[in-house]
């Protein structure tokens, strides 16, 4: 994994000097994690939490780099570095959605969403249109955009629990949910079931390759290749989030549902400790 560098910026238009404020604490007291992002432009790891956002260095150590203790929920990144976010502001209510351009750059408020203001728990950004987002709240919202407007596409399959954009059609959107990977051609209007039925499918995600790489709980990290499942790496944990280094594929980050972070450096045929 890359060198890590520290990070300023939070749910507001925040100074680089905020994360100055904050003291280092070990990654291994960070819950509640609610997302990952590797940020090519600036390499960095970024981890959302239900109390901040952080930015972890190769030795472990981690700092808070919003400005509050806001509850991060929805929290991904576009192929050109593009960040969006959403949640609960430390002192109650919904964020709604928030975009910076860049690692460096501050954040704006893009938007409520649709019948908001929003805390998308699960977000995701077209690689194949960066203007098209998706996000969860009352069914499947849609942004063509870049979040500034959200229309609902739907109400979405039941019990989703993560969302994934497919790499080369801006109206392909995956779903993971508690009975299965469910799949939408029609910019998240209507779905099927793609794969893995009746399993729970805890993490969605287009790796840099345009595979889906996807965890089934009871099962391990796999791959969705023409329609059918290969499983990687088998494993007993139950894997939430996941990312991936854009310029190394190979370079792949999960976090658990036990807020412990994982990484692999095979495309997830092994993995170990993050910074242990």
């Amino acid at each position: 994994m890359k060198a890590l560098i520290g990070l300023a910026f939070g749910t507001a238009l925040v100074l680089p000097s905020a994360a100055s404020e904050h003291a280092a604490i070990p990654v291994s007291e960070l819950s509640h994690i609610h997302g990952v992002v590797l940020s090519t432009k600036s390499d960095l790891v970024l981890l959302a939490t239900h109390y901040g956002l952080f930015a972890v260095d190769s030795a472990g150590s981690a700092r808070m780099v919003s400005e509050a203790a806001d509850d991060f929920m929805g929290f991904t990144a576009a192929i050109d570095g593009t960040l969006y976010a959403s949640g609960h502001p430390a002192t109650g209510g919904n964020i709604g959605i928030i975009g910076a351009e860049s690692a460096d750059a501050p954040w704006s408020k893009l938007s409520d969403g649709a019948q908001g203001p929003v805390d998308f728990h699960a977000l995701t950004v077209s690689p194949a249109d960066p203007l098209v987002l998706y996000g969860t709240y009352g069914g499947i919202q849609i942004s063509r955009d870049g979040g500034r407007t959200w229309s609902m596409a739907g109400i979405g399959p039941e019990e989703v629990i993560d969302v994934a954009a497919g790499a080369d059609d801006p109206g392909q959107l995956f779903a993971g949910t508690m009975t299965g990977l469910m799949e939408s051609k029609d910019y998240g209007a209507t779905w099927t079931i793609a794969a893995a039925e009746g399993l729970p499918v805890t993490a969605v995600e287009t790796s840099p390759d345009g595979t889906l790489r996807l965890f089934i709980a009871g099962t391990g990290f796999a791959r969705l290749d023409a329609g059918q499942i290969e499983v990687i790496s088998n494993r007993d944990e139950v894997f939430l989030h996941m990312a991936f280094d854009r310029e190394d594929p190979n370079d792949v980050m999960a976090v658990t549902a036990e807020s412990d972070i994982l990484v692999s450096n095979d495309g997830g045929k092994t993995w170990s400790a993050f910074a242990p």
